[in-house]
């Protein structure tokens, strides 16, 4: 029997999570500079009725699932998006991991095996706890982990929270969601680092693949057995939505809907692109692009609807169902 899927309001068959969108947000803060420098645009109140609507909006769309990837570092606050989760229709998601593209805070510095608090590494700790127990107390499981390379590369934090989330795959099974940087190739280095770690390929999506367009560097990936995200649907200020669709459709043509999954990578709220500026800059970054604009341009341009349920439904069912060998057996290789 195929385990279900770790949900906000509880457990779901992966056969039940419908059209899913794999890489978005609810709310992207920075705690530091929310608690002593408040944003200005940020009303949590109004933020979760904010969230509700643009959710429910969402589901009349057709939509019925939404992985949240904000995770340590992004200012994760699963309490906050508990409150939204039990108003919505929508299934939610959540994930553990940590960003960042450079280094990790003092406190990693000190914790840790061969370090001035000698013990298990805590980024493991954490990232298991989360997905075998829950986060901070509310009961909610990650079904997901996050991790990010950037331009800086793997640096030494960076890879030890790549190594960190490669030891809580092996002992979960939980799929692995990145940030990359298909411009400096970085996608190709961490499915490197992870799979000599014991990650395998088809557990693994590297995200952001749809800021390129060279369809070698994106075929390479694939035919290693990674699922590619082109999840930045409405980030026209990187690459207009046009050419992504672009993309997507030659790679369809060549065969490869089975490792594809679709998103925008949005938030109801984020702090590094509030919404003045992405009504300025990004007006079409938000939940409703893929139903109402990119579907349509896929469909004109000559994707089927099986190609769409093989990249909305099929594939996100598949990548976040834990394998039936993930079992509570002890961590290590």
């Amino acid at each position: 029997m195929t385990p279900a899927v770790p949900t906000f309001r509880g457990p779901v068959a992966p056969a039940e999570l419908g059209p899913t969108l794999m890489h978005e947000h609810v709310f992207v803060g920075s705690p530091e500079l929310d608690l002593n420098h408040p944003h200005p645009e940020w009303d949590p109140d109004a933020a979760l009725d904010t969230a509700v609507a643009a959710l429910t909006r969402l589901h009349d769309l057709g939509v019925r699932t939404v992985v949240d990837l904000t995770v340590l570092g992004l200012g994760r606050d699963v309490a906050r998006v508990a409150r939204v989760a039990e108003r919505v229709p929508v299934h939610l998601i959540a994930a553990t991991g940590y960003y960042t593209a450079n280094v990790l805070p003092p406190f990693f510095r000190t914790h840790g095996p061969g370090r001035l608090v000698e013990g298990p590494d805590p980024l493991v700790e954490y990232f298991v706890r989360d997905i075998e127990e829950g986060i901070a107390g509310t009961g909610v499981r990650a079904g997901t982990i996050k991790v990010v390379t950037d331009e800086e590369g793997i640096t030494d934090d960076v890879g030890r929270v790549l190594t960190a989330a490669a030891e809580a795959h092996r002992h979960t099974g939980v799929t692995i969601t990145t940030h990359s940087r298909p411009d400096l190739g970085t996608g190709a280095d961490q499915l490197a680092f992870l799979r000599s770690r014991g990650v395998a390929p088809d557990r693994l999506v590297i995200g952001h693949s749809g800021d390129t367009e060279d369809l070698d560097h994106l075929r390479r990936l694939m035919d290693e057995g990674v699922t590619i995200g082109m999840d930045r649907f409405g980030m026209e200020h990187v690459l207009p939505d046009e050419r992504r669709v672009a993309t997507v459709l030659a790679l369809l043509r060549l065969g490869y809907a089975d490792r594809m999954v679709l998103s925008h990578d949005a938030a109801c709220f984020s702090r590094m692109t509030p919404p003045s500026w992405r009504a300025v800059h990004a007006p079409h970054w938000h939940y409703e692009n893929l139903p109402r604009r990119v579907l349509p341009m896929l469909r004109a341009g000559g994707a089927t609807e099986a190609d769409i349920r093989q990249m909305l439904v099929t594939n996100p069912a598949r990548l976040l169902a834990p394998p039936p060998r993930a079992t509570s057996a002890a961590t290590g290789p």
